[in-house]
């Protein structure tokens, strides 16, 4: 394919010049001259980014990821089309009969991705391994971690994440041993002291879950889960939804967290107009612009990924080189994975191309043109 001209966000900053792939999906190159960040959306050319990466994703186009079967192709082309690259297929708490369902349909979508569709590239595990006093939206079948449980389940479909609460008894000694076998271990749905969460941290814990959300509050006498990653964490997923956290409490935990990054949490309402929808054993109601259960809890989101980097941008303040880092290379970053979530040489050429307003006008997942109609 012919190169793509444009405004380029390197690791050093804007260049105005062009990429080009390799037949194999890779960036062969990057030529251009350098471009202030505050000029590039006035310049009249393109914006080109790394493609989003999305750690948290239950579903999307009508289809949770729990449903096991071609769900997870319906998820990821959905999300493709708003920019997502590559994403963790995420599954809900649930007995074990249902997660191995999920997880047999997932294997042969992470070994070969489908076309049109976002890369997967594993499992996150969220729960159920959690508090069953902070169970947010996730179905009653909290337990504590069995090491046994989650190498069953590796067999099927490979875990990369695993979100956990680390008061619940057992958990906090397995975290070493998690680590240790290749798992990046976050903390979430969690009723933990922030001495739990420091404890946690010790053991190898790397992240927390949708920061702010299922977990206890920051209070100046007790700083509780919230205070601990506002103390000491590296990275952090965020859902930027400006829903479930306000734009001033993500200004004070980007001031905190140096990689704090975005994630969608999105459910199978996503894409879809409002109605009842699927997440794990829930059933969920897309109203009022969120997803919600019948009492009321947020449930998931709605949210794509182009919409998060607009909303960092216009509602949080963020210029565009740092928002494109949380919706993309602090997560690579997270997880490991030097080859995503930057555009150089040799990377695959995971791309999004926007307009000065943010809006997408191409994607390509690993040099594959997506089809955005």
């Amino acid at each position: 394919m012919r190169p793509i001209h444009g405004n380029i966000l390197t690791p050093a900053g804007f260049v105005q010049g062009e990429i080009a792939f390799t037949p194999a999906g890779r960036i062969a190159s990057i030529t251009g001259s350098p471009i202030d960040t505050a000029s590039v959306r006035d310049s009249g050319l393109p914006l080109v980014l790394p493609g989003f990466i999305d750690l948290h994703v239950h579903g999307g186009a009508g289809h949770d990821i729990m449903e096991g079967g071609d769900a997870v192709q319906h998820v990821t082309r959905l999300h493709a089309r708003h920019g997502t690259t590559a994403l963790l297929a995420t599954t809900m708490t649930a007995p074990l009969a249902d997660l191995e369902s999920a997880f047999s349909a997932l294997g042969a979508v992470c070994a070969q991705r489908p076309p049109g569709a976002a890369r997967v590239l594993g499992v996150h595990l969220e729960g159920p391994y959690i508090s069953e006093a902070k169970l947010g939206a996730q179905p009653p079948f909290a337990r504590p971690v069995s090491h046994a449980e989650i190498n069953a389940l590796h067999a099927l479909a490979p875990i990369r994440l695993i979100t956990l609460a680390p008061e619940v008894g057992g958990n906090l000694d397995m975290i070493a041993a998690l680590c240790a076998d290749g798992y990046r271990v976050q903390l979430g749905h969690t009723t933990g002291s922030y001495e739990d969460g420091v404890a946690a941290l010790q053991q190898g814990a790397t992240g927390f879950t949708h920061l702010f959300n299922a977990m206890s509050a920051l209070h100046h006498r007790e700083p509780g889960m919230v205070g601990a990653a506002l103390a000491h964490a590296r990275f952090a997923e965020i859902i930027p939804d400006l829903l479930h956290v306000h734009p001033g409490a993500i200004r004070t935990a980007l001031r905190a967290i140096p990689c704090l990054y975005c994630v969608t949490d999105s459910t199978s309402a996503a894409g879809m107009p409002d109605g009842e929808y699927s997440l794990g054993r829930h059933k969920v109601f897309k109203c009022m612009g969120g997803v919600r259960l019948a009492d009321g809890t947020l449930a998931g989101s709605t949210l794509a990924m182009d919409q998060a980097l607009r909303n960092l941008v216009d509602s949080v303040g963020l210029d565009l080189a740092d928002a494109s880092h949380r919706v993309s290379t602090f997560a690579a970053d997270h997880m490991g994975w030097t080859d995503r979530g930057r555009l150089v040489a040799d990377a695959w050429a995971d791309v999004v191309v926007l307009n000065r307003d943010l809006a997408l006008q191409a994607v390509y997942v690993e040099g594959e043109s997506i089809s955005l109609g």
